[in-house]
């Protein structure tokens, strides 16, 4: 077998590969290996340089795995599927709005711990300029990182598992993806690494991102939509990154810590309802067969 038949053969775990390859690469790049725990103000100097640094392997993987695998008919499909709007309102209710109504209810639940817990969007006072912020940054996350993930590499999980199981998968690699983030992140004033700052950005990558994602997963097998990816992937890193985070339980990393927690317990009892429903459509499915020829 040749390389080329290889590649094919595992195309998914290429695209994942090259995407932690390219971003870690470049990351590094950057920061250096002496700077991968970098300090307070390299993290405030660098910060969006690194975060769109580390965007470029999503995207550049993606594409280049999209043409090698279906050449031509792959960017056709791709861009078919980029511009695909024409889908049902409740899809576009479902994509915008899971994050933050999640997020805001996982937030009241907890403010009576500590009013550090109360939505930064009903609290600051420069609203315009955390929505504003909130979007640039969710937009760009979302437009970067769904060509590759959704873009490619779910559509290709697709042909051979389930919805659930694509989602997890993809959403393990998700967060392992941003590892070198939440290490670089970690570093206080003197560069050191300080677990109350890595621990929050973990805790968001691990028992997080695999959840929601297999909820992008299941709202993308509905609709098809590259762009309904791209807007739920946004409304997740605009809100519950920027717009729903108080400046105070930002800079708390144990109640932050527990907040990802108890928002990431939301989203499995989600997508734990979303698996039994689908099992008993297709029990339904399967029965009602049986029930006619009875």
């Amino acid at each position: 077998m040749s390389v080329v038949d290889k590649i094919k053969e595992h195309a998914v775990l290429t695209y994942f590969t090259l995407t932690i390859a390219i971003s870690w690469g470049l990351v590094i790049s950057i920061v250096g290996l002496d700077g991968i725990i970098g300090t307070t103000q390299e993290q405030e100097d660098l910060l969006y340089t690194v975060v769109f640094t580390l965007l470029a392997g999503p995207i550049v993987a993606g594409l280049t795995m999209i043409g090698f695998i279906n050449g031509k008919a792959g960017y056709k499909d791709f861009i078919h599927r980029l511009t695909k709007l024409k889908v049902k309102v409740q899809w576009y209710v479902i994509a915008l709005l899971t994050a933050p109504i999640v997020g805001i209810i996982t937030l009241f639940i907890l403010v009576p711990l500590s009013e550090m817990y109360l939505p930064a969007i009903f609290t600051s006072n420069d609203k315009l300029s955390l929505v504003l912020t909130g979007l640039m940054i969710g937009l760009s996350a979302g437009i970067f990182e769904e060509i590759g993930w959704t873009g490619f590499a779910v559509p290709e999980l697709r042909k051979k598992h389930d919805v659930f199981t694509t989602g997890l998968v993809v959403g393990i690699v998700w967060g392992i993806w941003h590892y070198i983030t939440a290490l670089w992140g970690s570093g206080n004033d003197l560069g050191d690494f300080t677990m109350s700052l890595f621990l929050p950005m973990m805790t968001f990558y691990i028992i997080v991102l695999p959840a929601f994602r297999m909820l992008m997963v299941w709202v993308y097998d509905q609709t098809h939509s590259l762009f309904i990816a791209i807007i739920m992937h946004g409304s997740l890193t605009g809100n519950v990154i920027y717009m729903l985070l108080s400046p105070e339980l930002s800079a708390d990393g144990v109640a932050l810590t527990f907040w990802y927690i108890v928002f990431a317990i939301d989203l499995w009892i989600i997508v734990g309802t979303l698996i039994i429903s689908e099992k008993r459509k297709v029990s339904t499915a399967i029965d009602k067969p049986l029930a006619i020829s009875n």
